[in-house]
């Protein structure tokens, strides 16, 4: 019988941390159905386009695709719905504020099992410039290269 480990990343969001300077993150639970569980097990999901907004005192998840599970037939779901993110009030009225400074965004930065419940780590993010990209790609490759030399 295979042992829950504590935390199991099924999909991350790389380029979120390329393109965004992460200020912020939070640990949010998502509603889901049980053929997205099952997909998502397999690690079938994307969160490249994805975003969340703070509407009406609740946090929505959008854009991300979770593929359809092959087994499931005709109880199968519709891969890119909206989905429901679960966080306390206090972080909701947290996120709110914040997602409504200029510049700010919520990002989906990966989505991962903790004790068998699928959980999405959320950041506030802002985004950056070109040269700050470049700056990151040069800081990468110096890394790399010390790396290598060791």
């Amino acid at each position: 019988m295979e042992k829950h480990s504590e935390e199991r990343a099924t999909v991350s969001n790389r380029r979120a941390r390329f393109e965004y300077e992460i200020l912020d993150s939070y640990e949010a639970g998502i509603v889901l159905k049980g053929s997205e569980v099952k997909s998502l097990r397999v690690g079938k999901a994307n969160l490249q386009d994805a975003y969340a907004l703070v509407k009406d005192g609740e946090v929505w998840l959008m854009n991300m695709h979770i593929s359809p599970y092959e087994q499931a037939n005709q109880f199968n779901h519709d891969p890119i719905r909206t989905r429901k993110l679960l966080l306390t009030k206090a972080e909701i009225s947290k996120l709110y504020t914040k997602a409504n400074e200029k510049g700010l965004t919520l990002v989906p930065l990966k989505c991962y099992f903790k004790k068998g419940i699928v959980k999405v780590e959320l950041g506030v993010a802002k985004g950056k410039k070109l040269h700050d990209k470049r700056e990151s790609i040069k800081e990468r490759d110096v890394e790399r290269e010390m790396r290598r030399n060791q």
